[in-house]
């Protein structure tokens, strides 16, 4: 198994038997008795040293990281993708998914014939198993046939993901697992027995079969599948389908000046009159330079009504979604969405949003002045805002821009970032990420870097697979995957693969496990990726790695976040580990990441100069703290104006009864006027329907808020706990925040979690009005604001 001490390149290993799990368990238990809680040895420090410098080199020199690569390949032995023994092949998919069904069955069958009181007490662990493994086939097939470049390994990707979503729509509508597992949660000798996390997953579980309508007698159940099928077709067609009710908007080609030449000769027809279309980036570059004001109102009009198809199908999907609720026994599906979130109920979220209006307003008071001083006597108009903005940026980066800030890019490789978040994870949590080997076979693409993570103990916890550059038909829009999530394997699972005769059998498809030093347990350790759209170094010489906008390092430290969260939040089963907790709590810890991004304390340990490996100096840090902070006075409370705008009209159409008629434009202009402070001309015809184009009413139905509530409790944590940065790479605050925040995934509740984070010294936490969450905990959290700074996501 290698030394524990010391990380070792992990290469593929057969499957280890109970009797040499033992053997390594007692090694281990002795390696732990004689070793120091840190390594501070001259070799342990070369070899970080080492391991630091070679993870700026792999992402920033492509000869460097070829040369790395093709040396492991000619060590290791092939393995499948992400080390999953099953997936060597394209037919590896189907031998996948038709191993875990039977693996799926078999639970099944011993939930359903539970009798004795040992069968009802290994319940919990038992369901939270077999959902473990439909995860596996579903989470890993969807993302590989989305990231895949081979159509046949996408293919048989799709076939894998089809067969296990089908099989789990059968037991969500199986009664008898309800049943079972009700009757184990409702006898008091059982519970007894549980862990929290055992009744935290049982409670989860009785949910999710409660919102999959197994209560209900057979033909009510059938309406229900029924409408859930329509409300995601319907979905589908409301993402894909947005497009305005006019496709251009003609114009006089000599009332287009300020727009860039090269752009109006593209549009231009033969008899002087241009054709601006209503979508993709031409119009946003019209309204923000175009000086005739009246064009600009007819491209923003244009750009804000929706089709009446699209109408139809949005409102379509919004009458089917109140259907289901009112089937449900909920008075909206607002309501039914909520009632399982931090906010718990529409009232809740509308006394946070309120609350942030409230708090919000002064500011977005001070920016239209300044704008409407720039118009000058005429009152200001919503088609304004972009032009007036892009107005005062020009004067500001006029005036005050300098050649030093045009080169902070230059600090910024791609190397020297992630060498950053290796070295902040390392003082705030004792966590450092480590450049591995691939096998060959192991990843989709040649270009994608593997990295362990690894505690100060040398205690492997998880892989990270980057796929951080751009290429043809990859998706450009960052994201992260939990591709496996973390969990405690038990014995008998292990006991399992000695029954199976293929001697290379694995508790864990053969992807990365390890001995837990404490429980001395093995554990599945939390498999992830991490994907962007960066361009590509260079493949020969020693030409400029890939260098990052501000606003790329933001997002690469936003998405590692999300990872951290599944790092840090190992619990024993795996229905609550990392980041499945609730949908509103989700994003804290990608969000608050954004905020170290550019703090100084933690640009010093990583901004250095691709070439010259200078710092970043202390001067060029000032300059871009105040570039960050005129860009916020410009426009910061205005953008956060519009998203809590959308999430009030989020709210609104899902808090409708069923039997209320649906009219989503009114109801938006309704929203609008109330609580917008340049909302749209309400007598236009036809009149705006921006409402067509917001595709995250059906992702997000009832949830928007929580991008915003995230980042109003991310900002408290930042200023409170890392004391706006003065403590960012402290120990003491980020073990604080790791215990009471990300070491628990999803298996506490999201309140206690901030309470716990504020301490006892926090004014609300004090009086009870946060850890008891509710519709006073919403509107404190309002009330402590979004701010401006830039931080967004």
């Amino acid at each position: 198994m290698g030394s524990p001490h010391m990380l070792m390149p992990l290469r593929r290993r057969p499957w280890t038997c109970r009797t040499c799990l033992s053997q390594a368990r007692r090694s281990l238990e002795t390696a732990a008795a004689h070793r120091p809680a840190i390594d501070h040895t001259p070799a342990k420090n070369h070899q970080k040293k080492t391991e630091d410098e070679t993870l700026r080199r792999m992402f920033d020199s492509q000869p460097f990281w070829r040369e790395f690569s093709q040396s492991s390949a000619a060590q290791l032995k092939p393995t499948g993708l992400v080390q999953n023994q099953y997936l060597t092949s394209p037919d590896g998919f189907r031998v996948f998914a038709t191993s875990t069904l039977q693996k799926c069955q078999a639970i099944v069958a011993k939930v359903l014939a539970a009798s004795t009181l040992e069968e009802y007490r290994t319940m919990a662990r038992d369901l939270d198993r077999l959902s473990d493994l439909l995860c596996r086939v579903i989470d890993l097939s969807d993302f590989i046939r989305v990231i895949h470049p081979d159509p046949q390994v996408q293919e048989a990707a799709t076939q894998a993901y089809a067969l296990m979503f089908e099989y789990m729509n059968v037991l969500n509508t199986t009664t008898g697992l309800n049943d079972q597992l009700k009757k184990a949660a409702a006898n008091p000798e059982v519970t007894a027995h549980w862990s929290e996390e055992e009744k935290i997953v049982a409670q989860i579980l009785i949910k999710d079969f409660s919102n999959s309508a197994i209560h209900m007698p057979p033909n009510e159940r059938q309406r229900f599948v029924n409408l859930s099928t329509e409300v995601s077709q319907l979905g589908s067609a409301f993402v894909n389908g947005a497009e305005p009710a006019k496709a251009h908007v003609v114009v006089n080609a000599n009332s287009l000046r300020g727009l860039d030449p090269m752009l109006v000769q593209k549009i231009k027809r033969w008899n002087r009159t241009a054709s601006v279309p209503t979508m993709g980036l031409i119009p946003r570059l019209a309204l923000r330079s175009v000086h005739n004001e009246d064009v600009r109102r007819d491209i923003y009009l244009a750009t804000r009504t929706s089709s009446p198809r699209q109408i139809q199908v949005l409102e379509q999907l919004l009458t089917k979604r109140a259907e289901l609720a009112q089937l449900s026994g909920f008075e909206s599906f607002a309501h039914m969405t909520l009632h399982d979130k931090m906010a718990k109920s529409p009232e809740a979220v509308a006394k946070f949003l309120t609350a942030l209006v409230g708090s919000n307003r002064e500011l977005v008071k001070e920016e239209l002045a300044q704008l409407q001083h720039m118009k000058g006597a005429t009152p200001l108009q919503p088609w304004d805002h972009a032009y007036y903005v892009h107005g005062r940026v020009q004067e500001y980066s006029m005036a005050r821009r300098s050649r030093e800030l045009n080169a902070v890019p230059e600090f910024f490789s791609l190397g020297t970032v992630m060498q950053g978040l290796s070295r902040l994870f390392e003082r705030l949590y004792g966590v450092r990420l480590v450049p591995q080997e691939t096998a060959p076979g192991e990843t989709w693409m040649s270009d994608v870097r593997r990295l362990d993570v690894v505690d100060e103990s040398g205690r492997h916890l998880a892989v990270i697979y980057c796929d951080l550059f751009s290429r043809p038909n990859k998706h450009p829009n960052p994201a992260h995957f939990t591709l496996r999530c973390a969990r405690e394997i038990s014995a008998e699972e292990v006991a399992e693969c000695a029954t199976v005769l293929d001697s290379s059998a694995h508790p864990n498809d053969g992807m990365a496990t390890a001995i837990d030093s404490e429980s001395k347990t093995l554990r599945q350790l939390p498999t992830i990726a991490l994907v962007c759209d960066f361009p590509e170094p260079p493949a020969t010489g020693a030409g400029r790695p890939a260098l990052l906008t501000e606003h790329s390092v933001r997002t690469l430290f936003h998405e590692m976040g999300h990872a951290l969260h599944s790092i840090l939040g190992q619990t024993r089963l795996q229905s609550i580990s990392g980041t499945r907790c609730a949908t509103d709590f989700a994003e804290l810890p990608s969000v608050l990441m954004e905020h170290f991004a550019m703090a100084p304390e933690v640009l010093s340990l990583y901004a250095r100069h691709w070439e010259t490996d200078t710092p970043l100096s202390e001067s060029m840090m000032q300059s871009m703290a105040k570039d960050r902070t005129a860009h916020g006075s410009v426009y910061g409370a205005v953008e956060n104006e519009a998203q809590i705008l959308m999430a009030l009209v989020d709210q609104a159409y899902h808090t409708l009864p069923a039997d209320r008629r649906i009219d989503s434009t009114a109801l938006y202009h309704q929203v609008a006027t109330t609580h917008s402070s340049l909302p749209d001309p309400t007598d236009t015809r036809p009149p705006t329907s921006w409402q067509g184009f917001f595709g995250h009413l059906y992702g997000y139905g009832a949830t928007y808020y929580s991008y915003i509530f995230d980042r109003a409790i991310a900002n408290k944590i930042w200023e409170d706990v890392f004391r706006g940065g003065q403590a960012a790479v402290e120990r003491d605050a980020g073990e604080r925040y790791k215990q009471e925040v990300l070491r628990w995934g999803g298996g506490r509740n999201g309140w206690e979690c901030v309470a716990g984070v504020l301490g006892s010294q926090n004014a609300a936490n004090a009086d009870g009005r946060l850890v008891e969450g509710g519709d006073e905990a919403m509107r404190e959290v309002g009330r402590w604001g979004l701010g401006r700074d830039g931080v967004s996501g």
